[in-house]
């Protein structure tokens, strides 16, 4: 199952000022309880949960942001060898940075998961999965939702505000991403997710 989806901001391209990575939206599936004991939590425990899973998937999204950094500096290209994306330019997946990653119970859920991330230019997008789950998989499913995502909510556009289109994210994602499980998507079936979520997106 996949636990957490989030889009976050990435560092600036090499040589553009420096800024915090910031989460912009986050999706937790089905959340573990931070706390494993059996008794029912209470109005304080429940606002703890809720800010303990902020920290979490706060800190998936910096360790996302530092490993492209990396990425990027091992590569050894110049800053003038990062393009400036223009608004109606098409984006090229195949090309974006991406990566895997684990992380150990206790850094920061209290079992192991696994972080699939993708970089396009400004904006992070991670899946945390349960350690189990099919990476293959995985990483279709992440690249078919950020290419809708990119393509419906124009997010690389100049002023476009991750935020104020929730609502049409929580779309895409119950789409393609049905309560944090993962679907065999063959070609045909993509399809009709894709006429489904036009209509749905049009409304």
């Amino acid at each position: 199952m996949v636990h957490a989806f989030l889009i976050h901001t990435l560092h600036p391209r090499p040589g553009e000022e420096a800024g915090l990575c910031r989460v912009l939206y986050s999706r937790v599936f089905g959340p573990e309880r931070l706390d494993q004991s059996p008794e029912k939590p209470g109005p304080h425990d429940l606002e703890k949960e809720r800010l303990g899973r902020k920290e979490q998937v706060l800190a998936v999204a910096r360790q996302v942001d530092s490993t492209c950094k990396l990425l990027h500096q091992a590569s050894g290209r110049p800053a003038s060898d990062f393009p400036i994306q223009l608004p109606d330019e098409p984006i090229s997946l195949q090309d974006a940075p991406s990566g895997v990653f684990r992380l150990p119970p206790g850094d920061p859920f209290c079992e192991n998961k696994t972080v699939l991330w993708l970089g396009v230019l400004s904006l992070g997008f991670a899946l945390v999965c349960d350690p189990q789950e099919n990476l293959m998989l995985a990483e279709s499913t992440l690249r078919l939702v950020v290419k809708y995502l990119l393509e419906h909510l124009k997010l690389l556009n100049q002023g476009s505000d991750v935020v104020l289109k929730a609502d049409k994210t929580e779309i895409i994602l119950s789409k393609f991403l049905p309560h944090g499980q993962l679907l065999f998507l063959n070609d045909q079936f993509v399809q009709g997710l894709e006429k489904e979520l036009s209509a749905c997106l049009s409304k």
